[in-house]
């Protein structure tokens, strides 16, 4: 395998299993990089909530870079605004516009490759000290250099915002179409809150890096070939009667705006998942593949079956129930995700935890969503 390039890369190894840190105030994740992750095990990183360091594949070398640019003008906009006016656009310019079937495991994407530039640069602005940043301290206490830091991020996130604005044209998929959407909503929104900044503010960002992060995962199981593999062998899905309108692609909304009282369903789901899946989550070795699994990791794999599988048909309903077409979308891409790991865990190899990466990812997201609108 070819070596990681030099510079502070994390390490080339596959994502832990499980839901990421909690509570969430990481930036998001690398981009998907090219070199497959490693086949044995070792020094494997445990995603336990609680704060350890999330470590993950990163870009080696970027296969196409979108520029963009913005207008001129004679001043520049605040942190929390965009640069590019809002407007609708012609659906026919949507690529994804006749897109009304359902939601599956995403075999292909011809916007990753251009994805990966827009997500590096947002990522190595976010590793100036963000990151590493204490959310609960409210604007009205920053230092200079701190205030600084987020107004440097907000114009990052309304940045990288502007240039996402083209992918969501370009994807041919739904789903993938509103993952920009509700990035781009959420790093607005976000960016909108630095002036004034509290600590309930950070839940925004939360949501942003979680929907990113879940594009860095899908766009990471096309490159290693799980989502292929993998994804042939799910049930396809059931078309949905109705969905979300296009809308502003610059400036979408965030698609829970307001308390639903279908969240507080939504943290007890995501408790109990992480209480039956805590052994697994601490104890597996997603580094070492099926063949060479010693009967305790076996144990751990095979037990998460039911566990999984219980678990995607439990989103799916609240998803339905929702009554939300982008969260209904959501849910069942995370389900469709679920029972692919699912069937992977016969064969498993390293590759396939980037299926279980896309469906925690996105459920956390979700639940950071619904403490955003106040629930």
């Amino acid at each position: 395998m070819t070596a990681p390039p030099p510079g502070p890369w994390p390490p080339q190894q596959p994502p832990p299993p499980g839901f990421p840190p909690g509570p969430p105030q990481w930036g998001p994740s690398p981009p998907w990089g090219q070199q497959p992750p490693p086949q044995n095990g070792g020094n494997r990183s445990k995603w336990i909530l609680g704060g350890l360091v999330l470590l993950v594949v990163v870009v080696v070398t970027v296969v196409a870079i979108l520029l963009f640019t913005r207008g001129s003008s004679d001043t520049s906009p605040p942190p929390g605004s965009s640069s590019t006016p809002s407007s609708s656009i012609d659906n026919s310019e949507v690529a994804s516009a006749n897109d009304d079937g359902p939601v599956n495991v995403v075999t292909d994407d011809p916007t990753c490759d251009a994805w990966t530039p827009i997500a590096q640069t947002l990522f190595d602005q976010q590793e100036k000290g963000w990151e590493n940043r204490d959310a609960s301290v409210p604007a009205s206490s920053w230092t200079v250099d701190q205030r600084e830091m987020h107004m440097n991020i907000a114009a990052a996130m309304n940045s990288a915002a502007d240039a996402t604005s083209a992918l969501v044209k370009l994807t041919p998929h739904r789903v993938m179409r509103e993952l920009y959407q509700q990035t781009i909503a959420y790093w607005r929104t976000y960016a909108a809150t630095i002036p004034e900044y509290t600590a309930a503010d950070n839940h925004l960002a939360a949501v942003a890096n979680g929907l990113s992060s879940t594009v860095n995962w899908i766009c990471g199981a096309i490159s290693y070939g799980s989502a292929a593999a993998r994804g042939m062998l799910v049930t396809p899905g059931v078309a949905p009667l109705e969905v979300a309108p296009i809308g502003d692609i610059n400036s979408p909304q965030p698609f829970i705006e307001s308390g639903s009282p279908l969240c507080t369903e939504w943290h007890a789901m995501v408790a109990a998942y992480r209480d039956n899946a805590s052994d697994w989550m601490q104890n597996a070795d997603p580094g070492i593949p099926a063949s060479q699994w010693p009967p305790s990791q076996q144990r751990l794999f095979t037990s998460m079956v039911t566990v999984m599988g219980d678990n995607a048909g439990e989103i799916q309903q609240l998803g339905l129930r929702s009554k939300n077409p982008v969260w209904r979308d959501f849910a069942n891409l995370i389900a469709k995700y679920r029972f692919a790991y699912v069937q992977a865990i016969p064969t498993y190899v390293p590759s396939d935890n980037y299926l279980d990466s896309v469906a925690s990812e996105l459920v956390v997201a979700i639940d950071e969503a619904c403490y955003a609108a106040g629930m």
